[in-house]
């Protein structure tokens, strides 16, 4: 018999993992919506931002909150660099052809930077942050955990501010929604796609950093995590930023229940069908 305590704990650790889905999940949906590209390398942005960290924490010396900030820094820079070269050849295209560039473009990158960063990183690395256990009426919480929980929900909650209560975010939801009605209204949505590509990288980034402190990750996961960022952004809407949200936590709360009884294989397997169960079921409820 498991104890309460310990569920309630794997619950804590399930919304953790939850919300890194959803961070990535987020990304899926914000390039997908705005320039119908489905970025493929989403995880790998993930991954580069784990290394970057740490990097910039045992090779250079820098203390582990400002080799975070100037990991996302780096991050922020190859998507910009991704945006300026890759995707302006994608975005001379249109419409099928444009989708199906994207994905060859964006898989490619995935694959091209596996294969770079395999060479200088063949190992698994974590961010140690030494951060102790909360213990909460015989509740035992990772500091980890509360820290991916506190800093995701800062950074959608940041980014829904964002695309709500700015110009550039308003620009964004016309552009989201209407593209030629954008135009007519001098919104330019070639600059607010790679504003939105930039950020979606940076939001990657972060995630890989907070999730690496959790997790001993390899480059090798950047793979699995751009799947489970489709399946989260699938499930939650294409087109809906909140329902990714939404789905990348409960999806996160299952896996990790399923990781905790049955094993990481099965679990796998699980949060597969349970992604597949919502799908059937969601369109008979909207009825």
């Amino acid at each position: 018999m498991v104890a309460t305590s310990t569920l309630i704990a794997v619950g804590i650790d399930g919304i953790a993992y939850g919300m890194f889905l959803a961070l990535l999940g987020v990304g899926i949906t914000l390039v997908f919506g705005l320039g119908e590209v489905l970025n493929l390398a989403i995880g790998m942005f993930a991954i580069f931002g784990t290394l970057m960290a740490h990097y910039l924490s045992t090779a250079v010396g820098l203390g582990s909150v400002p080799a975070f900030l100037l990991g996302i820094v780096v991050v922020g820079i190859l998507g910009v660099t991704v945006d300026r070269t890759l995707l302006s050849l994608v975005y001379r295209s249109d419409g099928e052809e444009r989708i199906l560039l994207g994905i060859f473009v964006t898989l490619g990158l995935s694959i091209l930077l596996e294969g770079i960063l395999t060479n200088f990183f063949p190992s698994r690395y974590s961010l140690s942050l030494g951060l102790p256990r909360i213990n909460v009426i015989d509740i035992t919480i990772p500091g980890s955990s509360i820290l991916v929980i506190a800093v995701s929900a800062v950074v959608l909650a940041s980014l829904f501010a964002f695309l709500r209560g700015t110009f550039l975010g308003k620009a964004a939801r016309t552009v989201f929604q209407d593209e030629v009605g954008a135009l007519l209204i001098g919104v330019d949505p070639r600059r607010i796609r790679a504003i939105v590509f930039v950020l979606a990288a940076i939001v990657a980034g972060i995630a890989g950093i907070v999730y690496g402190t959790t997790a001993t990750l390899g480059v090798t996961d950047g793979f699995q995590f751009t799947i489970f960022a489709l399946i989260v952004s699938i499930v939650g809407g294409i087109r809906s930023i909140e329902g990714t949200a939404v789905a990348g936590i409960l999806l996160g709360i299952v896996a990790t229940y399923a990781n905790f009884f049955i094993g990481a294989y099965l679990a796998s397997i699980i949060l597969f069908m349970t992604a597949v169960i919502i799908l059937l079921v969601r369109p008979v409820v909207e009825e």
